[in-house]
């Protein structure tokens, strides 16, 4: 719980560089409760890599079922987040969180995996495409002056 608690407070410093008007400083995306529950649940998978006892990283996933109307009937494996320790980043831990959670999207039978990445957060988006990820729409937005600033 404490290293996953470390790693998230990483990712939060990155997103409140990157974005400081939605994201603090110093906060958590989950509470312990929450972590628990997610640590619990077999829709919500988190893998984490180990090396010498020490937690270098992390991948939250989360299956989706979507079919309706015009949409396939179809399983996603969703990743929501992916962390490696900061002074871990380039001993391709984040690559092999990534092929293990790809490997358990396989044994399930997904038919993808999708994820989201800030603009704000190029070296992320370059490191999902070094794996073959590809977008799939763009979400888009307008910060409207004077409102909640």
């Amino acid at each position: 719980m404490e290293a996953v608690n470390r790693l998230l407070q990483q990712v939060l410093s990155v997103h409140h560089q990157g974005r400081p008007d939605l994201f603090h400083e110093i906060g958590k995306k989950y509470t312990d409760a929450e972590l628990l529950a997610i640590f619990g649940n077999p829709e919500t998978p988190v893998f984490v890599y180990e090396q010498d006892g020490e937690v270098l990283g992390y991948v939250f996933c989360a299956l989706q079922h979507a079919g309706s109307g015009s949409l396939k009937d179809i399983t996603t494996l969703y990743i929501d987040d992916l962390c490696v320790e900061r002074h871990a980043r380039g001993g391709h831990i984040g690559t092999a969180l990534f092929r293990h959670a790809q490997a358990y999207a396989r044994e399930l039978g997904c038919h993808n995996i999708t994820l989201h990445v800030w603009a704000c957060n190029p070296g992320a988006r370059a490191f999902y495409e070094s794996l073959g990820l590809k977008p799939q729409f763009t979400s888009m937005e307008m910060i409207l002056p004077g409102v909640n600033s």
